[in-house]
């Protein structure tokens, strides 16, 4: 009796183990979710304003073909490309109108936005309009704002992200100096006013990098590859002041998307 009791207390073991590890097996063998799509969010360096050629839909986001995201997807072989960046866009915006792109199938996000939150079409406004004092203190007032709000704004904004794909690695590309110190404008701002739009845009890079670290993300530094190609420089690839399309003034033409950001963003990715 004893020896009956004892065998089918083992085979009842055995039976135990066998649907254990049939079930480990199986939950192996299962489909796991591929990450392969691509989403492209941020601000108006993101959708391309100032490339031209935009995507009529896109209405006043002014999502060009030639932007970074655009030529990027055009090469991939991505399984989805969600090109939701948006002319404009703060960290709020981003947060609350583009997210909805993302999903656990996002294997790949880039982003551009901080200049926005900073007010940096003002700020360049007040350089252009009201002379070197206004435009240095105003830099002053935006460096203040990314060094207190700012990071804040990202720290939401990056952790959205990753509840909202995962499995998505992120890329957050940085900003180019606008212009180029003692160059060949003859014209425009003085010399020190563009030396303090340099250093906001410094500010924020610096601000936006550490958040990126903090967050496990990737930052891509541009401001090397628009070097020797700014605002008075020879090769200029940003807009200075465009009267026929203001909102295109101090945004990379189709040149600096291709040549500066693409190339950039194509290492990261």
């Amino acid at each position: 009796m004893r020896q009956s009791r004892f065998a089918v207390r083992v085979s009842s073991l055995l039976l135990a183990a066998a649907c254990t590890f049939t079930g480990a097996t199986t939950a192996q063998a299962a489909p796991q979710t591929v990450a392969t799509g691509y989403a492209a969010l941020g601000d108006s360096y993101s959708s391309g304003v100032g490339a031209g050629t935009y995507i009529a839909s896109s209405g006043n986001c002014l999502r060009s073909n030639h932007a970074y995201p655009a030529l990027w997807a055009s090469t991939h072989a991505v399984s989805s490309f969600a090109f939701a960046a948006c002319n404009g866009a703060r960290t709020s915006d981003v947060m609350n109108r583009q997210l909805g792109s993302l999903t656990r199938r996002t294997g790949l996000v880039s982003l551009t936005v901080g200049g926005s939150d900073s007010g940096f079409s003002d700020v360049m406004m007040t350089c252009v309009l009201r002379g070197t004092t206004a435009c240095v203190s105003a830099n002053a007032d935006a460096r203040t704002y990314m060094d207190t709000t700012l990071p804040g704004d990202l720290d939401r904004l990056y952790a959205a992200i990753s509840r909202r794909a995962p499995a998505a690695r992120v890329v957050v590309l940085g900003y180019p100096h606008l212009y180029k110190l003692s160059g060949s404008c003859m014209a425009g701002l003085s010399d020190t006013a563009r030396a303090a739009v340099n250093r906001s845009v410094d500010r924020l890079n610096t601000v936006i990098a550490k958040r990126v670290a903090d967050h496990g993300f990737t930052y891509a530094d541009v401001a090397g590859a628009f070097s020797g190609h700014e605002i008075c420089s020879a090769s200029p690839w940003l807009r200075s002041v465009n009267l026929l399309a203001v909102v295109e003034s101090y945004h990379p033409t189709s040149t600096g998307q291709s040549h500066g950001y693409l190339p950039v963003f194509a290492r990261s990715a």
